[in-house]
């Protein structure tokens, strides 16, 4: 007999996935005849009036395939998250549907409230310009040099000789680690490799942080008004802007609100600055931007980081700085940028947020805000509440931490069922606009290079000295650049738009910081690696059912894996294999006849519908509907 319920069949729930504001939404049920089904009701819990529990009555629809039929209609008014299950009057008493693996369902004496319902803001609509595109991270310091010197004559400060060196990761004489090695990158050669970017295929530049700061990450703000010196100036910053955006590359920047450096003009710790900052002064205008507890050497930070000081985002002074008519977000967007990336959004108010959105919005419709959160941005909770980034108030979209893990996971072995459940669940909890523009990536500036992750000496929690000294040898880089090539394939094809980090593509390796923000190999990339995300960009760039397309998974067993998007034009098959051996992946029928458009061995072949798949590959059969 068929599953009683399943969240992400249409049958069962129409329509399925997160909803608009006012948007009915239609249930049906199929209860076995031999429970006799006397009463069915849809319970819903609404967080948004205080986890009130409703009971929706349902109506009976007579009988197939050995079961009744029960369904109702529910119209979620308020945008929130609903959560919601089934209460049967059975001849074995009351019994409940809760979710089994997946959005299956099965019988249960006890209520669970098993699945999600996402109800977001009516007529809420991000940006056109990201879906079908490719974005591309630049750790600034790291890209490329253009060749002129920048060094303000700070002697805390130390400055590679050789492109080629290792970032420096030792304490200094205090046992302090500084991050204050820097090789000079700046924002003018960034300019100049906008054609090997656009040869990349990108549309999107995101710049970690840019602004005057201590370290060479520039997390640690010390003006969001001036860029670092050592990166150039804000007319640099204008002619980037500019002249990638003739190239059809927009700009977006890091946006570091939660904490600034202590080093810094608006808390001056190490009296740097001519201003009067909160920690020399109560008086001080910044004072209030800050939580001390006994000041001036006692304030909450950032992680614990007493060089990080947490700022108070409710602030009124602090958010009209931020978020005014003439604050810092509007200010970056009339000199260039297209939206902002929120750094750690998880810790900032909602109410900042919503403000910050708002300035965003006024100043240009259609620049995009992405929020870093780490698990499903859906259902999180923090700041002691669930929030609301989702719903239409508040952030676009956000960095797709679950299908990087959902990628790397799979090519480390995970049974592809598994992984997939995993795709399907945030796709079936985003609202629509948000997935369209998901940030997918494999690696980031937090986290080990993919390369090294998937075929290196495993990490298992060893020191720096360990990641200094140990490379990839001939035999794990050939079977790095496999993996590589198999996860930019994923990366490229799932629902979103892929973000490559610097140098991934041209096969560098790092295991954590700093040794994942080394220098870009300018004349030493791996071209193999190269040319594969050349052609990712291209396939992408010529399937309109990657811009904004449907999802669908077709099979999904052991190490094979595979789906399709499609949209109104075209159709694409995306296959993959992450084992070791030759495997005949099934072909559905109606690509009997498709093009295998893409693929990283030459010559596979589709015949009898299967495609015999070498290990650790993937390939790409496209139908253009006529």
């Amino acid at each position: 007999m068929d599953q009683i319920f399943c969240s992400r069949n249409s049958y069962y729930r129409s329509p399925i996935g997160a909803v608009e504001e006012g948007t009915s939404v239609h249930f049906r049920i199929k209860v076995p005849l031999y429970l006799k089904c006397s009463k069915a009701h849809l319970i819903v819990i609404d967080e948004s009036r205080n986890s009130k529990r409703d009971n929706y009555t349902m109506l009976w629809g007579g009988t197939a395939d050995e079961a009744e039929i029960w369904e109702c209609d529910f119209v979620p008014n308020k945008m929130g998250l609903y959560w919601y299950t089934f209460q049967l009057d059975t001849v074995d008493g009351v019994r409940y549907l809760v979710r089994d693996f997946g959005s299956n369902s099965r019988l249960d004496y006890n209520i669970i409230y098993s699945w999600q319902l996402t109800c977001y803001k009516k007529g809420f609509k991000t940006p056109d310009w990201m879906p079908g595109g490719v974005m591309y991270q630049i750790f600034p310091d790291r890209f490329y040099f253009s060749g002129e010197s920048k060094r303000e004559g700070r002697e805390d400060r130390q400055y590679h000789k050789s492109w080629d060196e290792l970032p420096e990761w030792r304490p200094n004489k205090e046992g302090i680690i500084t991050n204050t090695d820097f090789f000079e990158g700046d924002l003018k050669g960034i300019t100049q490799k906008l054609d090997y970017l656009e040869d990349l295929g990108v549309t999107c530049i995101y710049l970690n942080p840019i602004f005057e700061a201590y370290s060479n990450h520039r997390y640690d703000t010390a003006s969001y008004e001036d860029i670092d010196p050592l990166l150039g100036t804000e007319e640099d910053f204008k002619t980037l802007c500019a002249e990638a955006k003739k190239r059809g590359i927009r700009v977006i920047n890091d946006g570091v609100f939660s904490h600034t450096g202590s080093d810094s003009k608006y808390f001056n710790r190490q009296g740097r600055y001519k201003t009067i900052g909160a920690f020399n002064s109560k008086e001080s205008p910044y004072y209030s931007w800050y939580d001390f507890n006994n000041w001036p050497y006692g304030y909450n930070s950032w992680w614990g980081f007493d060089t990080l000081p947490n700022t108070r985002e409710d602030d009124p002074s602090y958010n009209e700085y931020i978020n005014g008519e003439n604050g810092i977000i509007r200010k970056w967007i009339k000199n260039g940028n297209s939206g902002w990336r929120l750094d750690v959004a998880d810790e900032l108010p909602d109410v900042f947020i919503e403000n910050l959105r708002k300035a965003v919005k006024e100043q240009d419709e259609d620049a995009i805000v992405i929020g870093e959160v780490w698990e499903d941005a859906s259902n999180k909770e923090s700041y002691g509440s669930r929030r609301r980034f989702l719903l239409g108030d508040q952030l676009d979209t956000v960095m797709n931490y679950p299908f990087r893990s959902a990628i790397l996971e799979y090519l480390k072995g995970i049974d592809a069922f598994h992984i997939m459940e995993g795709i399907l669940c945030i796709l079936e909890n985003y609202p629509r606009p948000v997935i369209r523009n998901l940030m997918n990536f494999i690696t980031t500036h937090d986290t080990e290079r993919a390369i090294t992750m998937l075929a290196g000496e495993p990490l298992n929690g060893r020191n720096r000295e360990f990641q200094f000294n140990t490379k990839m040898n001939a035999e794990q880089r050939s079977y790095g650049i496999r993996l590589m090539k198999v996860a930019a394939g994923l990366m490229f094809t799932l629902p979103g738009f892929p973000c490559i980090y610097y140098g991934d593509e041209a096969g560098v390796e790092g295991y954590k910081d700093p040794f994942n923000r080394s220098t870009f190999p300018w004349g030493k990339e791996n071209t193999d690696l190269l040319n594969w995300h050349k052609s990712l960009a291209k396939f992408r760039r010529g399937s309109s059912c990657f811009n904004d397309g449907e999802f669908k998974d077709a099979f999904c067993k052991n190490s094979i894996m595979s789906y399709i998007r499609y949209d109104k034009e075209c159709k694409v098959l995306c296959l993959f294999n992450a084992g070791y051996e030759d495997i005949a992946v099934p072909v559905p029928f109606e690509f009997s006849e498709g093009e295998l458009i893409l693929a990283t061995h030459d010559d596979m072949k589709a015949e009898n519908n299967s495609l015999t798949m070498p290990a650790l590959s993937c390939a790409f059969i496209k139908i253009n509907n006529d």
